[in-house]
């Protein structure tokens, strides 16, 4: 699709975009939830060496891929470009964003707002996650996974192994 898609079509594919260093179970959740609302969800994994992720693109890549296995209109995908040429290279018309707190309105308005300049065919669309969730980030994931805390409840097992493997941790419970 391209620039010339129709809207109504755009409409129909939604992106969202992120680090998921790595991916949470309240990443999903919104995944989750959002996949009926369209004909296509691109889960759009940034490259973006910046943050200096624990994990690779591919890594995080494949990690989502597991955690959101079955979900038939999902698709996970990664880019290196600024988010608005993502955005019209797949042809989408809305970008998903999460709330988690009142305290990431403001960054998550701004983002908005910019994303409305540079890509002015496309919507922002925040979703709340489920209040299991709220309060799961995966900053908060990482730091308890460093220090050998469980995060079992907070991600997918396939991402909780590759969080024991990044930092050699022993299983929770296991004598040492």
């Amino acid at each position: 699709m391209s620039e010339s898609t129709p809207a109504g079509a755009r409409q129909r594919i939604a992106v969202y975009p992120g680090t998921f260093d790595p991916i949470t179970n309240g990443h999903a959740d919104l995944v989750t939830r959002a996949a009926p609302l369209f004909e296509r969800v691109v889960v759009a994994i940034a490259e973006n060496p910046g943050k200096q992720p624990g994990f690779s693109l591919d890594d995080r890549i494949a990690l989502a891929r597991l955690s959101l296995a079955g979900l038939r209109n999902v698709e996970v995908r990664g880019f290196d470009s600024l988010l608005a040429e993502f955005v019209r290279e797949i042809g989408a018309g809305v970008i998903l964003r999460g709330l988690r707190a009142v305290s990431d309105f403001e960054y998550e308005f701004q983002l908005a707002s910019m994303n409305r300049y540079l890509i002015p065919e496309a919507e922002t669309l925040f979703l709340t996650p489920a209040e299991q969730y709220s309060f799961i980030s995966s900053s908060l994931v990482r730091e308890i996974a460093r220090l050998g805390g469980d995060v079992s409840s907070f991600v997918h097992p396939a991402v909780q192994q590759a969080l024991r493997q990044r930092w050699r941790l022993r299983r929770p419970g296991a004598a040492q």
